[in-house]
Formats: structure tokens, sequence, C-alpha cells
């Protein structure tokens, strides 16, 4: 059981693995994630999953080496198997007819934003999908993302590939284009999240936002994936991970993304002094 099946180098740091997870595959729908530990000394942390065969009963998945645990993940190759993987968890992402649709894919959450720019696509909507990265060599899957939607919009911070400058100023140049937009759906890091919410806001675009709040459990038990909604406390793993952009406390989700930094900074200097 989660037996690595393919693993691939997507981009810097960025690694596709497909494994087999038959059970899960089988109930896996787009927006939903999973809990996975890669070994006895890896810790369980969320991975939305990018995409899923029924058929096949795989489900992938997109990983940034950024820490000891997704490092840990990184390194197993294929014919290993993954130690614990839960789920699906979560809410699926609501999907209706409802017109145009921008789907928005910031850093590794373009793999996020995938299956639900395809699950929207399939119900009848115009997706414009847009993804951006640092640059070209952080940016994947744009020919995935290319089929998943009607029209493509690529960007790099740098301008290395793509057009200049964030998501944000591609999605004001639809808005301002007075281009019809009945939805929009935004996966990244926070600050890009709060970003598109902001940039919506005036314009009464109704917005959904994955959140990724530090995240133990995945099932509403030890309350580490709080954020605020509104002035109400809803926990992303059992409430989400998606909610209204416009009613989170994204100043509120970025503080708790930080807490544990520090710590995060020491497990990064052992494990790179326990390499050597």
């Amino acid at each position: 059981m989660n037996e690595i099946l393919l693993k691939k180098v997507l981009a810097t740091d960025i690694k596709l693995l497909i494994f087999r997870a038959p059970e899960i595959a089988a109930k896996a729908q787009a927006g939903q994630f999973i809990i996975v530990r890669a070994s006895e000394t890896g810790e369980r942390f969320p991975l939305t999953i990018a995409d899923f065969d029924r058929d096949a009963g795989t489900l992938s998945i997109v990983i940034l080496e950024i820490g000891h645990s997704t490092k840990l993940l990184g390194q197993l190759e294929v014919g290993d198997s993954i130690l614990d993987v839960v789920g699906p968890l979560g809410h699926q992402t609501e999907v209706e007819k409802l017109g145009t649709v921008v789907c928005v894919g910031g850093g590794v959450g373009i793999a996020a934003a995938h299956p639900v720019a395809r699950a929207f696509r399939d119900a009848g909507n115009k997706v414009i999908s847009i993804i951006g990265a640092k640059n070209e060599s952080a940016l994947f899957w744009e020919d995935e993302m290319r089929r998943a939607s009607d029209k493509l919009i690529v960007t790099t911070d740098d301008g290395s590939y793509g057009a200049k400058g964030f998501v944000t100023d591609r999605l004001q140049e639809l808005i301002d284009k007075e281009t019809q937009i009945d939805h929009v759906f935004a996966v990244g890091p926070a600050v890009m999240m709060r970003a598109v919410a902001e940039l919506t806001r005036p314009h009464k675009i109704k917005t959904v936002v994955s959140l990724n709040p530090i995240m133990v459990d995945g099932t509403g038990m030890c309350g580490g994936c709080r954020v605020d909604i509104d002035g109400h406390i809803k926990f992303a793993c059992v409430d989400g991970p998606d909610f209204d952009a416009h009613l989170v406390d994204f100043d509120l989700l970025l503080s708790r993304q930080r807490t544990y930094a520090s710590e995060e900074r020491c497990s990064n200097e052992r494990c790179a002094r326990d390499s050597k």
C-alpha cells in the first residue's frame, strides 16, 4: 500500500509523486487533501491532492522540499512506500455551472489549482487559469493547466518566462478589460491569496481561497489549523479548506503560519548537520 509508482522533478525543490492508494482515489474530489508521514522520524503534514485516477487507484501529490519532513518524502524513490497516508480530508470545492471562472495558482499552489480548474471546466464553465512563480525554474505544470482550462495565463515575478509580474497583475488586467468574471478560486501563498481577495472585493466578485494553516491531525481534534472567518473560529481541516476570501482574517493566518518558524529553522539546521 502507498507504493510510489512514479517520481518526477518538476521544478527547483518541487517533485511529483504518484503512488498507489485505491481506497482514497475512489473517493477523492477536487479541493480535498491528505495527511502524510514519510517515515517514523517524519512529522504528519497536509498535502492537497493534485490529481487522482480512480481506475488506476492512484493519487498524485506535488511537494515543495522546504523542511525536514518534506525532504524525507522527497527522498523516497519508485518502489518505496509512504509510511502513512490518511484521506481524503476536508470538503471538496463547491463546483457548479457559474459562467466564467478564474482559477489562480501561485507557486506550489498550481498543483492544488489543477483539479479545481478541471472540475469547473467539466461542469460547463469557461475557465481562465492564471499561474505564477518567482521565476522560470520554479514554474511547473503549464501543459496540465492548459489542458484543464479554456485559457491559460502564465506569469513570473522576474519576467524570465511568460508575463512579468504577479498573478494579481494579470487578474487586474482581466478586470480592466471588463472581462465577465463570475467566480474566482485562488490557492497559493497566503500573501498572494490576500492580494487576490483585496483585488476582487471592490468589484464584488465571489472569491474562494483554499487556506493552508499549520495542521497536525487533519480531523479537527488538535485545533492547530484554526482560522478566523468573519469573526468566527473555524478549523481548516474539517470546515474547509475552502473559505470565502472576503471573510478571511489573513493577518491572523499569516501570524499563525510563523508560530514555529524558529523550531523549523533549528530542525533544518540539525538535519543539514546530520546529513554531512
